[in-house]
């Protein structure tokens, strides 16, 4: 069985290393054949939103709607419910793939066996 990893992202371009980081590991874990589980949160929702996912540009960095695919391609993309509702987002505004959940959702994933979590 494969090992889990779940990423939680809490910045947003206000933070640009710290969101690109979680992002290029979490895509990174998907390239490696991980369970890839990517949480975002707070001004990181905005990735998960087509069109607004590109506002983060850091030089020597891939792009984040690349990022954001790759995640997709074979993990999960979460956005967090309360952080969705403070921006006034719902699931038709996300890429397709990307859900909206709540914290019940997160603590399940990140209390199984076999599971990382890294916070960003």
């Amino acid at each position: 069985m494969t090992r889990g990893l779940v990423v939680k992202c809490t910045a947003g371009p206000e933070r640009a290393e710290a969101a690109n980081q979680a992002l290029t590991v979490a895509a990174t874990a998907v390239a490696a054949g991980a369970r890839v589980s990517l949480w975002l949160t707070g001004e990181a929702v905005w990735f998960a939103v087509p069109g607004r996912d590109a506002q983060l540009v850091l030089p020597h960095a891939a792009p984040v709607p690349d990022l954001v695919a790759a995640v997709l391609a074979g993990g999960t993309v979460t956005v967090c419910t309360q952080c969705a509702a403070r921006r006034d987002l719902v699931q038709d505004d996300l890429r397709p793939g990307a859900r909206i959940a709540g914290a019940a959702a997160l603590v399940e994933e990140v209390l199984a066996d076999g599971v990382q979590a890294l916070v960003y």
